[in-house]
């Protein structure tokens, strides 16, 4: 058993000394199982919330009305959730209703997929009953029970199984397939927050390629915010080597730029997608389209930095086909071989070109700094306060 699970087990023992159940259940166990790095454990329990805080000094409440409290044990906090079972989902994202129960596997029920739907005891013991470690083994993703309920109960389940299939190289069960088809509607119930959470997560994984084909043969894409008409975009992301991309701004560009997505802002606002990253992206979608050569444009080296110049550098190799390997460690030379990396390090100020000019401060300022600068990287004037003033004088700028 991993040291993350020791640690844990005299909280369990705790609990069962009390005369309750406990078990570590959900993704940890699935995680143990596929020898996955593991970092939080999750524990459910046939005592109340109430039960919970009188075995244990330090609780937090967290959730105590869907059964969670936090347990404060040694510098760390376990979540440890009361057996339940769910009323209906009348909003297909959240039971109207939650029961407490005392039986474990009515509580494994209610969970999504077969995987996700196994708990282990202090021992090291797995408790299986709809057939996780079948499903792992088989590389199958498999809803707990029939398919279309569970979809029904939380659409969003529906983007968490895809995000599994990039993450694990897994693939849908046919019956679960065919249920995404059926259901994709549900999504529009669904907040665009969540949804985005689990397209990131689904980016970040290792088989984009297999995640973006069953997105397509489900029709799943049509209900993604901004998507209807990007079917033949996600089938030319399959014929790319999308593997050499690592960050998911790298491939919501590719998008963009395939997709032919005129108004980047606007179509990523529509996915609720924080301030900053839109920015990023549409600096990285501006030079992918320009098809910005680092290392000899020095001005937009510097002024996209190292790593925004790296990812632009990437995304082109990948859409003009060919192994960007070299071209990225041309664009890393020419980066460290700039004079300066930062303004910062630029000899003069505003208040030199002030003094120097006998003029009152003004926009000129901000443009005579941008000549400066250029010059300084190109290397046609050295960074040093004097040699600025005398090229200066040598253009007759002053």
């Amino acid at each position: 058993m991993d040291k993350i699970f020791q640690k844990a087990v005299p909280i369990l023992e705790q609990i069962e000394d009390a005369g309750f159940q406990a078990f570590f259940v959900g993704g940890s166990v699935r995680d143990y199982l596929l020898q996955r790095e593991i970092n939080d454990v999750d524990i459910a329990s046939s005592a109340t919330p109430s039960e919970i805080k009188t075995i244990f000094a330090k609780t937090v409440d967290v959730g105590i009305e869907h059964g969670t409290v936090m347990v404060l044990h040694e510098r760390a906090g376990y979540e440890i959730t009361t057996f339940r079972t769910e009323g209906n989902y009348t909003d297909f994202r959240r039971p109207d209703s939650v029961q407490f129960i005392r039986s474990l596997q009515e509580d494994l029920k209610r969970r999504d997929f077969t995987m996700n739907a196994m708990a282990m005891d202090k021992n090291g013991q797995i408790i299986d009953p709809f057939l996780g470690k079948k499903a792992i083994e088989g590389k199958l993703i498999v809803t707990v029970g029939n398919p279309d309920e569970r979809f029904r109960e939380d659409a969003l389940r529906m983007m968490r199984g895809l995000r599994f299939v990039s993450q694990l190289s897994f693939d849908l069960d046919g019956q679960t397939l065919q249920s995404l088809k059926n259901n994709g509607a549900l999504l529009e119930n669904i907040a665009v927050e969540r949804i985005y959470a689990e397209f990131e997560k689904l980016l970040k994984g290792k088989n984009r390629k297999k995640a973006f084909h069953l997105l397509s043969e489900s029709g799943l894409y049509k209900f993604l915010p901004g998507f209807k008409s990007l079917g033949k975009t996600l089938e030319i992301l399959q014929t790319l080597n999308i593997e050499k991309l690592d960050d998911p701004v790298e491939l919501w560009v590719l998008l963009l730029v395939i997709g032919n997505i005129e108004d980047t802002e606007a179509f990523l606002r529509i996915w609720k997608m924080p301030v900053k990253q839109i920015r990023e992206i549409g600096r990285l979608r501006f030079h992918v389209e320009k098809g910005t050569d680092f290392t000899e444009d020095k001005m937009a080296l510097f002024h996209s930095g190292l790593n925004e110049a790296a990812k632009v550098t990437k995304i082109i190799a990948v859409l003009d086909h060919f192994n960007g390997n070299e071209a990225e460690w041309k664009v890393k030379e020419a980066f460290h071989r700039l004079p300066i990396h930062s303004l910062k390090e630029l000899a003069v100020d505003g208040n030199d070109l002030v003094a120097w000019f006998a003029q009152r401060p003004g926009p000129w300022v901000k443009e005579e700094m941008e000549l400066i600068l250029s010059a300084v990287l190109r290397e046609d004037v050295i960074n040093r306060k004097t040699d600025i003033k005398g090229w200066l004088e040598l253009c007759n700028r002053i």
